[in-house]
């Protein structure tokens, strides 16, 4: 800004060289002034504003510039009394014929370059919020197709084929239809947990009937040590869900409480749905458990994980006990 006003001066209004180079210094001394408290103020105040008073921000900065205009003609003129510029007698007069101009000056390169800043800070902001999404939907992905091997991991372990074939094969003889049923269920289980075309959810009827072939296969093994029933309204069907979420719930409760008890267990299914929400419940007659003791490996885990990235807080899954049952609840936004 110095160097422009010396160069105006001999430009437009012809002034000598010794003119000009006063001119030029007293340009220096106000830029000095005036320039460098505002740069320092301005950068503290976006800092600390900006995000708090988005709408008053502009109004902040142009009373910041006001005050540093201000203060720094004051002391502009200080300086010039210090180095003789000016004789002492024109200390007020320099001042108020100086402080139009520097206000202007101010105001205009300070709400300038304090916008264009603002500007820059927010599209940081926006690409670094759009590249944390991505990276967290990528890490979505990850933990859904992690789920889907440890799903099918689980399904193929030597002990649940080994115990389903066998199932299968004493069918045959005695209940030959009941036997090809159950190998329709054991490759739809198995289908649906290598599906390439999985996303995020699924419709809840699908959910539902992958939960109800894998109660009917392990029903071949567990015989009426197993009992089942299924709760869920026709208006929730295309309600989405987390894939092999319900299921999940499932097979912890066949796990840890019918395959570990002479007289297995109870399992009551229910889908409801209340404010705003889906709401999914397994309850059986076990002893429960604390979600403290799930490791982040456990399949209880991958889907706490896979919750927060769906849904992030609004995703819940909370166990309790009541009426001596093991409530295992899970919820989420309902979506369509």
């Amino acid at each position: 800004m110095a160097v422009g006003v010396g160069v105006l001066l001999l430009v437009v209004q012809h002034a000598g060289f010794s003119d000009s180079g006063r001119k030029f210094l007293a340009s220096m001394v106000y830029a000095t002034m005036i320039g460098l408290p505002s740069a320092i103020v301005l950068n503290w105040v976006g800092f600390r504003y900006t995000e708090r008073f988005p709408r008053l921000i502009m109004l902040i900065n142009t009373i910041v510039l006001l005050g540093t205009a201000t203060a720094g003609s004051l002391a502009a003129g200080l300086v010039f009394q210090g180095i003789k510029l000016f004789p002492g007698q024109r200390y007020w007069d320099e001042f108020t014929s100086s402080l139009p101009t520097c206000i202007v000056l101010n105001l205009v390169l300070g709400l300038s370059i304090s916008s264009f800043e603002t500007m820059r800070h927010k599209l940081q902001s926006a690409t670094l919020a759009l590249r944390t999404q991505q990276v967290e939907q990528e890490r979505a992905y990850k933990l859904l197709a992690e789920a889907r091997l440890s799903s099918l991991a689980s399904r193929i372990h030597p002990h649940f084929l080994f115990n389903t074939l066998n199932s299968i094969a004493s069918l045959i003889p005695t209940d030959p239809k009941r036997a090809e049923d159950t190998v329709g269920k054991l490759a739809s289980l198995l289908r649906f947990s290598l599906r390439e075309n999985q996303t995020g959810l699924v419709p809840l009827s699908q959910e539902l009937k992958i939960v109800r072939d894998y109660l009917e296969i392990e029903r071949t093994r567990f015989g009426p040590r197993l009992r089942y029933t299924i709760d869920a309204p026709p208006a929730l069907d295309s309600a989405q869900v987390p894939p092999l979420a319900l299921q999940s719930l499932v097979e912890n409760s066949i796990k840890h409480v019918v395959s570990q008890r002479a007289e297995g267990a109870t399992i009551h299914v229910a889908v409801s749905s209340e404010d705003g929400g889906v709401n999914l419940q397994v309850i059986d007659d076990g002893p429960g458990f604390s979600l403290q003791s799930i490791t982040p490996e456990h399949g209880l885990g991958n889907l706490v994980s896979r919750l927060e990235l769906l849904f992030g807080e609004r995703g819940q899954l909370s166990v309790a006990r009541k009426d001596d049952a093991t409530v295992v609840t899970l919820l989420f936004p309902l979506q369509s």
